[in-house]
Protein backbone atom coordinates (compact mmCIF):
# COMPACT_ATOMS: atom_id res chain seq x y z
CA UNK A 1 0.00 0.00 0.00
CA UNK A 2 1.04 3.71 -0.41
CA UNK A 3 0.77 5.61 2.75
CA UNK A 4 1.75 9.19 3.97
CA UNK A 5 4.05 9.53 7.32
CA UNK A 6 3.50 13.37 8.61
CA UNK A 7 5.80 13.37 11.86
CA UNK A 8 9.67 11.94 11.22
CA UNK A 9 10.31 11.75 14.93
CA UNK A 10 11.63 9.29 17.35
CA UNK A 11 8.54 7.05 16.58
CA UNK A 12 7.65 8.03 13.33
CA UNK A 13 10.93 7.58 11.45
CA UNK A 14 11.34 4.05 12.78
CA UNK A 15 7.49 3.04 11.63
CA UNK A 16 8.45 4.77 8.10
CA UNK A 17 11.25 2.03 7.71
CA UNK A 18 9.93 -0.61 9.01
CA UNK A 19 7.35 0.09 6.49
CA UNK A 20 8.95 0.04 3.77
CA UNK A 21 10.48 -2.77 4.68
CA UNK A 22 7.41 -4.34 4.69
CA UNK A 23 7.07 -3.34 1.09
CA UNK A 24 4.54 -0.72 1.43
CA UNK A 25 5.65 2.70 -0.27
CA UNK A 26 5.65 5.67 2.04
CA UNK A 27 5.87 9.28 1.51
CA UNK A 28 7.29 11.30 4.03
CA UNK A 29 6.89 15.05 5.32
CA UNK A 30 8.67 16.81 8.27
CA UNK A 31 9.54 20.13 9.45
CA UNK A 32 12.87 18.83 9.77
CA UNK A 33 14.12 18.61 5.80
CA UNK A 34 16.91 16.59 7.53
CA UNK A 35 14.51 13.91 9.14
CA UNK A 36 13.01 13.95 5.57
CA UNK A 37 16.46 13.29 3.65
CA UNK A 38 17.13 10.83 6.09
CA UNK A 39 13.99 8.99 5.32
CA UNK A 40 14.59 9.32 1.62
CA UNK A 41 17.69 7.96 2.26
CA UNK A 42 15.70 4.52 3.79
CA UNK A 43 13.38 4.57 0.20
CA UNK A 44 10.34 7.26 0.98
CA UNK A 45 9.49 9.41 -0.95
CA UNK A 46 10.21 12.95 0.57
CA UNK A 47 8.10 15.90 0.54
CA UNK A 48 8.99 19.25 1.00
CA UNK A 49 5.36 20.14 2.40
CA UNK A 50 2.40 19.27 3.47
CA UNK A 51 0.62 20.33 0.01
CA UNK A 52 3.62 18.04 -1.68
CA UNK A 53 3.11 14.77 0.67
CA UNK A 54 -0.72 14.63 -0.41
CA UNK A 55 -0.20 15.72 -4.28
CA UNK A 56 2.30 12.71 -4.37
CA UNK A 57 -0.18 10.11 -2.94
CA UNK A 58 -3.23 8.65 -4.97
CA UNK A 59 -7.03 9.18 -3.95
CA UNK A 60 -8.18 7.76 -1.50
CA UNK A 61 -5.31 8.90 0.30
CA UNK A 62 -4.15 7.23 3.92
CA UNK A 63 -2.12 9.88 6.25
CA UNK A 64 -0.36 8.92 8.94
CA UNK A 65 -0.14 11.58 11.47
CA UNK A 66 2.88 10.80 14.25
CA UNK A 67 3.94 14.35 16.19
CA UNK A 68 2.71 15.12 19.29
CA UNK A 69 -0.71 15.55 21.09
CA UNK A 70 -0.71 19.02 21.30
CA UNK A 71 0.09 19.40 17.51
CA UNK A 72 -2.60 17.29 15.90
CA UNK A 73 -5.60 19.89 15.41
CA UNK A 74 -2.88 22.28 13.74
CA UNK A 75 -1.64 19.38 11.22
CA UNK A 76 -5.19 18.84 10.69
CA UNK A 77 -6.38 22.12 10.33
CA UNK A 78 -3.58 22.84 7.29
CA UNK A 79 -4.60 18.82 5.81
CA UNK A 80 -8.28 19.38 5.56
CA UNK A 81 -8.31 21.66 2.65
CA UNK A 82 -6.14 19.06 0.82
CA UNK A 83 -8.39 16.14 1.39
CA UNK A 84 -11.27 15.06 -0.90
CA UNK A 85 -13.88 12.46 0.19
CA UNK A 86 -12.92 8.83 1.25
CA UNK A 87 -9.49 10.18 2.36
CA UNK A 88 -8.26 8.91 5.77
CA UNK A 89 -6.37 10.45 8.62
CA UNK A 90 -4.21 8.44 11.60
CA UNK A 91 -3.74 9.86 14.48
CA UNK A 92 -0.79 7.62 15.78
CA UNK A 93 0.18 9.59 18.77
CA UNK A 94 -1.21 9.56 22.68
CA UNK A 95 -4.32 11.96 21.53
CA UNK A 96 -7.20 12.28 24.27
CA UNK A 97 -9.69 10.05 23.40
CA UNK A 98 -12.67 13.11 23.40
CA UNK A 99 -10.45 14.56 21.06
CA UNK A 100 -10.51 11.66 18.85
CA UNK A 101 -14.46 11.52 18.69
CA UNK A 102 -14.23 15.41 18.27
CA UNK A 103 -12.13 15.15 15.18
CA UNK A 104 -14.02 11.73 13.53
CA UNK A 105 -17.49 14.53 13.97
CA UNK A 106 -15.93 17.20 12.55
CA UNK A 107 -14.45 15.32 9.26
CA UNK A 108 -17.41 13.23 8.58
CA UNK A 109 -20.05 15.95 6.81
CA UNK A 110 -17.00 16.11 4.13
CA UNK A 111 -16.19 12.32 3.89
CA UNK A 112 -12.94 12.41 5.30
CA UNK A 113 -12.58 9.09 7.88
CA UNK A 114 -10.17 9.39 11.01
CA UNK A 115 -8.73 6.43 12.89
CA UNK A 116 -7.19 6.94 16.20
CA UNK A 117 -4.44 4.45 17.10
CA UNK A 118 -2.84 4.07 20.35
CA UNK A 119 1.01 2.65 19.41
CA UNK A 120 2.91 1.00 22.09
CA UNK A 121 6.80 0.19 21.24
CA UNK A 122 9.11 2.71 21.41
CA UNK A 123 12.75 2.67 19.74
CA UNK A 124 12.22 -0.70 19.94
CA UNK A 125 9.18 -1.52 17.78
CA UNK A 126 11.52 -1.08 14.35
CA UNK A 127 13.31 -4.44 15.35
CA UNK A 128 10.21 -5.66 17.20
CA UNK A 129 7.02 -4.59 16.03
CA UNK A 130 4.39 -2.41 17.53
CA UNK A 131 1.30 -2.87 19.55
CA UNK A 132 -1.32 -0.87 17.51
CA UNK A 133 -4.63 -0.31 19.26
CA UNK A 134 -6.89 0.95 16.49
CA UNK A 135 -10.22 2.50 16.89
CA UNK A 136 -12.57 4.17 14.39
CA UNK A 137 -15.11 2.72 11.54
CA UNK A 138 -14.39 -1.19 11.43
CA UNK A 139 -14.51 -0.60 7.50
CA UNK A 140 -11.76 1.84 7.37
CA UNK A 141 -9.51 -0.43 9.46
CA UNK A 142 -10.14 -3.38 7.37
CA UNK A 143 -9.16 -1.35 4.27
CA UNK A 144 -5.55 -0.28 5.95
CA UNK A 145 -5.21 -3.71 7.48
CA UNK A 146 -2.10 -4.47 5.40
CA UNK A 147 -0.54 -1.39 7.03
CA UNK A 148 -1.01 -2.41 10.75
CA UNK A 149 -0.18 -6.28 10.13
CA UNK A 150 3.26 -4.42 8.67
CA UNK A 151 3.99 -2.68 11.84
CA UNK A 152 2.65 -5.05 14.56
CA UNK A 153 5.34 -7.75 15.88
CA UNK A 154 3.42 -10.78 13.48
CA UNK A 155 4.89 -8.08 10.86
CA UNK A 156 1.86 -10.25 8.54
CA UNK A 157 -1.47 -10.34 7.40
CA UNK A 158 -3.56 -13.70 9.05
CA UNK A 159 -3.19 -16.50 6.68
CA UNK A 160 -5.97 -16.23 3.78
CA UNK A 161 -8.81 -18.05 3.87
CA UNK A 162 -8.12 -18.62 7.69
CA UNK A 163 -11.51 -18.07 9.44
CA UNK A 164 -11.71 -14.70 10.93
CA UNK A 165 -13.29 -13.79 13.98
CA UNK A 166 -13.61 -10.28 16.16
CA UNK A 167 -10.29 -10.57 18.11
CA UNK A 168 -8.23 -13.06 15.84
CA UNK A 169 -5.50 -10.37 15.22
CA UNK A 170 -5.15 -9.62 18.90
CA UNK A 171 -2.32 -12.25 18.98
CA UNK A 172 -0.34 -10.41 16.04
CA UNK A 173 -0.33 -7.25 17.98
CA UNK A 174 -2.95 -5.30 16.19
CA UNK A 175 -6.88 -4.86 17.18
CA UNK A 176 -9.70 -2.57 15.74
CA UNK A 177 -11.30 -1.65 19.47
CA UNK A 178 -13.80 0.01 18.68
CA UNK A 179 -15.64 3.60 17.69
CA UNK A 180 -14.13 6.51 17.91
CA UNK A 181 -11.61 7.14 20.30
CA UNK A 182 -11.34 3.59 21.25
CA UNK A 183 -7.94 3.36 20.36
CA UNK A 184 -6.69 6.24 22.43
CA UNK A 185 -8.86 5.42 25.29
CA UNK A 186 -6.97 1.22 25.23
CA UNK A 187 -3.45 3.11 25.25
CA UNK A 188 -4.77 5.85 27.68
CA UNK A 189 -5.15 2.80 30.30
CA UNK A 190 -1.91 0.76 29.05
CA UNK A 191 0.21 3.71 29.63
CA UNK A 192 -1.64 4.11 33.39
CA UNK A 193 -0.53 0.63 34.16
CA UNK A 194 2.88 1.36 32.50
CA UNK A 195 3.56 3.68 35.42
CA UNK A 196 2.01 1.62 37.91
CA UNK A 197 4.53 -1.14 36.38
CA UNK A 198 7.66 1.23 36.48
CA UNK A 199 6.77 1.83 39.86
CA UNK A 200 6.48 -1.26 41.72
CA UNK A 201 9.55 -2.19 39.91
CA UNK A 202 11.16 1.04 41.25
CA UNK A 203 10.04 0.72 44.83
CA UNK A 204 11.01 -3.14 45.34
CA UNK A 205 14.39 -2.50 44.21
CA UNK A 206 15.11 0.68 46.37
CA UNK A 207 13.60 -1.58 49.43
CA UNK A 208 16.45 -4.31 48.47
CA UNK A 209 18.54 -1.32 47.89
CA UNK A 210 18.04 -0.31 51.55
CA UNK A 211 18.37 -3.80 52.70
CA UNK A 212 22.17 -2.79 54.60
CA UNK A 213 20.38 -0.33 56.83
CA UNK A 214 21.60 -2.35 60.09
CA UNK A 215 25.12 -1.92 58.80
CA UNK A 216 24.76 2.30 58.58
CA UNK A 217 25.24 4.18 61.65
CA UNK A 218 22.07 6.13 62.80
CA UNK A 219 21.75 8.58 65.13
CA UNK A 220 19.57 7.94 68.26
CA UNK A 221 17.85 10.62 69.78
CA UNK A 222 13.73 11.38 70.27
CA UNK A 223 13.58 12.80 66.60
CA UNK A 224 14.87 9.51 64.91
CA UNK A 225 12.99 5.97 65.41
CA UNK A 226 15.10 2.84 66.17
CA UNK A 227 16.01 0.42 63.50
CA UNK A 228 13.97 -2.44 66.12
CA UNK A 229 16.24 -5.18 65.18
CA UNK A 230 19.63 -4.11 62.76
CA UNK A 231 20.76 -7.66 62.03
CA UNK A 232 18.27 -8.64 59.89
CA UNK A 233 19.11 -5.69 57.59
CA UNK A 234 22.97 -6.34 56.84
CA UNK A 235 22.29 -7.57 53.23
CA UNK A 236 24.77 -5.80 50.36
CA UNK A 237 23.49 -6.77 47.83
CA UNK A 238 23.98 -6.54 44.46
CA UNK A 239 21.14 -4.86 42.63
CA UNK A 240 22.09 -5.37 39.08
CA UNK A 241 22.47 -8.84 39.41
CA UNK A 242 19.17 -8.93 41.47
CA UNK A 243 17.24 -7.66 38.21
CA UNK A 244 19.40 -10.21 36.12
CA UNK A 245 18.02 -13.01 37.62
CA UNK A 246 14.40 -11.64 37.94
CA UNK A 247 14.33 -12.05 33.72
CA UNK A 248 15.06 -15.61 33.83
CA UNK A 249 12.43 -17.90 34.84
CA UNK A 250 10.45 -15.09 37.24
CA UNK A 251 6.99 -14.78 37.01
CA UNK A 252 7.82 -10.56 37.14
CA UNK A 253 10.10 -10.92 33.66
CA UNK A 254 8.81 -8.30 31.05
CA UNK A 255 10.49 -5.99 28.42
CA UNK A 256 10.67 -2.87 31.12
CA UNK A 257 12.56 -5.24 33.50
CA UNK A 258 15.07 -6.25 30.94
CA UNK A 259 15.38 -2.03 30.35
CA UNK A 260 15.78 -1.98 33.95
CA UNK A 261 18.56 -4.74 33.87
CA UNK A 262 20.17 -3.56 31.32
CA UNK A 263 20.21 0.33 32.86
CA UNK A 264 21.53 -1.11 36.08
CA UNK A 265 24.69 -3.24 34.15
CA UNK A 266 25.61 -0.23 32.80
CA UNK A 267 25.76 2.43 35.85
CA UNK A 268 24.85 0.12 39.21
CA UNK A 269 24.21 3.14 41.31
CA UNK A 270 22.23 4.85 38.44
CA UNK A 271 24.53 8.24 38.43
CA UNK A 272 23.63 9.27 35.39
CA UNK A 273 19.75 10.08 35.97
CA UNK A 274 18.40 12.33 37.92
CA UNK A 275 15.20 10.39 39.14
CA UNK A 276 13.13 13.31 37.64
CA UNK A 277 10.24 11.53 35.48
CA UNK A 278 7.84 13.19 33.19
CA UNK A 279 4.24 12.02 32.92
CA UNK A 280 2.95 13.16 29.16
CA UNK A 281 -0.86 12.76 29.76
CA UNK A 282 -1.92 9.26 29.75
CA UNK A 283 -1.04 8.46 33.65
CA UNK A 284 -3.57 11.49 34.28
CA UNK A 285 -5.97 11.03 31.85
CA UNK A 286 -6.05 7.20 32.98
CA UNK A 287 -7.23 8.20 36.57
CA UNK A 288 -9.14 11.11 35.64
CA UNK A 289 -11.46 8.43 33.33
CA UNK A 290 -11.91 6.39 37.01
CA UNK A 291 -12.68 9.17 38.98
CA UNK A 292 -15.67 9.73 36.40
CA UNK A 293 -16.66 6.27 35.76
CA UNK A 294 -16.00 5.72 39.57
CA UNK A 295 -13.60 3.18 39.40
CA UNK A 296 -11.11 2.65 42.35
CA UNK A 297 -7.47 2.80 40.57
CA UNK A 298 -5.08 2.90 43.60
CA UNK A 299 -1.94 2.27 42.37
CA UNK A 300 -2.52 3.85 39.36
CA UNK A 301 -3.18 7.04 40.99
CA UNK A 302 -0.27 6.70 43.71
CA UNK A 303 1.92 5.92 40.57
CA UNK A 304 0.65 8.81 38.86
CA UNK A 305 1.86 11.19 42.05
CA UNK A 306 4.97 9.48 42.68
CA UNK A 307 6.23 11.22 39.71
CA UNK A 308 5.07 14.53 40.42
CA UNK A 309 7.26 13.47 43.91
CA UNK A 310 9.93 13.05 41.49
CA UNK A 311 9.71 16.34 40.35
CA UNK A 312 10.00 18.47 43.80
CA UNK A 313 6.38 19.37 43.78
CA UNK A 314 5.60 17.97 46.91
CA UNK A 315 8.63 20.15 48.61
CA UNK A 316 6.25 22.66 50.16
CA UNK A 317 3.73 20.08 51.51
CA UNK A 318 7.44 18.50 53.07
CA UNK A 319 8.14 22.35 54.57
CA UNK A 320 4.39 22.40 55.49
CA UNK A 321 4.85 19.40 57.50
CA UNK A 322 8.25 20.36 59.11
CA UNK A 323 7.11 23.55 60.09
CA UNK A 324 4.05 21.94 61.56
CA UNK A 325 6.24 19.61 63.86
CA UNK A 326 8.25 22.38 64.98
CA UNK A 327 5.19 24.36 65.97
CA UNK A 328 3.72 21.96 68.11
CA UNK A 329 6.37 19.43 69.57
CA UNK A 330 9.66 21.97 68.54
CA UNK A 331 11.00 18.92 66.50
CA UNK A 332 14.37 19.93 64.52
CA UNK A 333 14.52 18.59 61.42
CA UNK A 334 16.99 15.64 60.75
CA UNK A 335 18.47 14.66 57.18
Amino acid sequence: MRIGMIGLGRMGAYMLRRLIEGGHECVAYDRSSAAVQAASAVGAVGAASAEELVAKLTPPRALWIMVPAVAVDAVIAKLRPLLAKGDVLIDGGNSHYSDDIRRAEELRPAGIRYLDVGTSGGVLGFEQGYCLMVGGDKEVFDTLEPIFATLSPGGRMPAAGARRVADDTAPMGYLHCGASGAGHFVKMVHNGIEYGVMAAYAEGLSVLQHADAGLRARETDAETAPLAHPRLFQYRLDIAAIAEVWRHGSIISSRLLDLTAKALAADPMLAGFGGRAADCGEGRWTVQAAIEMGVPAHVLSAALYARFESRGSGEFADKVLSAMRLGFGGHVERS
